[in-house]
């Protein structure tokens, strides 16, 4: 039987892109795969690679850091959908163009990427959806995500809050298609939603929420719906090891990611004034980005471009994160606490679920980061916790769940 050619195709922000690379990386031994991403991307890439959109490169990052929160802000995320459907025509002109000469056999795409689904479809080719965030999938029940962090509900009149914030966001979203209906019945999406009240931008045969449930809120999903577990990949890479102490002191991982840069300064110096205050502490700084600006680091404190999450995470005692999945599920992997300090996008619903779980403890601002992190350093039962969530993590892997639906298609 002759191996099936599969596309993957992402956008080139790691925690698009990085769950995609490793399940190309468990399928490469039984199909062939090859990556779609913006140029970018390559360096990452350990695949077969196609670049898409060369001409758009800085567009699309201009779309993912707009220099200021997003969070919920209507004029902010309307400036965002109005960037990403000026490039939906050029990318979707693309896409049919290889998909007509390499004629794959199966797209992979992230949830994004959503015309990488309308071409599969117009063209008869098989689709699937990675969500690497499973939170921002909608749902008939359960609290929705983008309204700041919503724990269940505990009351009838919070039920009714939820409801009314879920119907919002379904106006929300078929009102942006409104204003842009000529733009996007063009390229082949003329509703939102399906007949079958499930939204158009997801695969209506498999939808992949790369996350386990267990840190997840009570909600029904469609059949079409399935969690498979994390997909932890990070890329190789040339950058130096941070330095970690021998003399037995915590130590401590900072890190926002890799978006939101204007944020990432002021993080640093909060950082570096705490740790000015405790000698005792070891803390590394990471910026994510090999273009930051790295400052001199002092005694026990130190700023890296990048620092691995596969292969360092597990050496500290503590991470201070904003939630992000990317870095939550390597936390969960190998038992580590946490402090959650969201910035932007799903991170404050993630930060809910893991405080809810015990899993975390919540920073509010800058000026709650010292006493917060001096508290989950000291409290043995949210260690207990972690440590018992990651026998559970440890069972779940994504790529592998989805490498062995792909050897089992007739």
């Amino acid at each position: 039987m002759s191996r099936r050619k599969i596309f993957l195709i992402a956008p080139p922000f790691s925690g698009h892109l990085h769950p995609l690379l490793g399940i190309g990386e468990a399928l490469r031994e039984i199909a062939d795969v090859r990556v779609l991403s913006t140029p970018g991307a390559a360096r990452a890439c350990q695949l077969p690679f196609h670049p898409i959109l060369p001409q758009h490169e800085q567009s699309v990052w201009a779309i993912a850091e707009p220099g200021k929160d997003v969070k919920s802000n209507p004029l902010l995320l309307y400036r965002q959908l109005k960037a990403n459907i000026a490039l939906l025509g050029d990318l979707k002109a693309e896409l049919e163009a290889l998909f007509c000469q390499e004629k794959p056999d199966l797209i992979i795409a992230d949830f994004t990427v959503p015309v990488a689904g309308i071409v599969a479809g117009e063209m008869g080719i098989e689709w699937w959806t990675t969500v690497p965030s499973p939170c921002v999938f909608e749902t008939v029940d359960g609290p929705p995500s983008y309204f700041g962090g919503l724990a269940p509900a505990e009351t009838s009149l919070q039920e009714l809050k939820h409801a009314l914030m879920r119907k919002a966001t379904r106006v929300f979203k078929r009102s942006m298609h409104l204003l842009f209906r000529r733009e996007l019945q063009a390229i082949g999406f003329p509703a939102i939603y399906r007949s079958d009240g499930s939204e158009a931008v997801y695969s209506p045969h498999r939808t992949f929420g790369l996350g386990i449930p267990e840190i997840e809120f009570p909600r029904t999903y469609p059949q079409h719906f399935e969690f498979t577990g994390p997909v932890l990949y990070t890329p190789p890479d040339d950058v130096h090891d941070p330095v970690f102490a021998t003399d037995g002191r915590p130590q401590i991982l900072i890190t926002l990611g890799t978006h939101l840069p204007h944020a990432k300064a002021g993080m640093a110096q909060t950082m570096r004034e705490i740790a000015s205050r405790h000698p005792e502490i070891m803390f590394h700084f990471t910026h994510g980005s090999r273009k930051a600006k790295l400052l001199p680091g002092t005694e026990n404190f130190h700023e890296y471009h990048l620092v691995s999450y596969v292969r360092h995470v597990a050496k500290y005692d503590l991470v201070i994160h904003h939630a992000g999945t990317g870095i939550l599920n390597h936390c969960l992997r190998h038992g580590i606490p946490a402090v959650v300090m969201p910035l932007d996008y799903d991170q404050f619903d993630y930060a809910t679920r893991l405080v809810e779980h015990g899993l975390a403890l919540r920073a509010r601002s800058h000026a709650d980061i010292e006493a917060v992190l001096l508290q989950a350093l000291a409290d043995d039962a949210l260690k207990a916790r972690c440590q018992a969530l990651k026998v559970i993590h440890a069972e779940q892997d994504g790529a592998q769940y989805i490498s062995g639906l792909v050897a089992a298609m007739a």
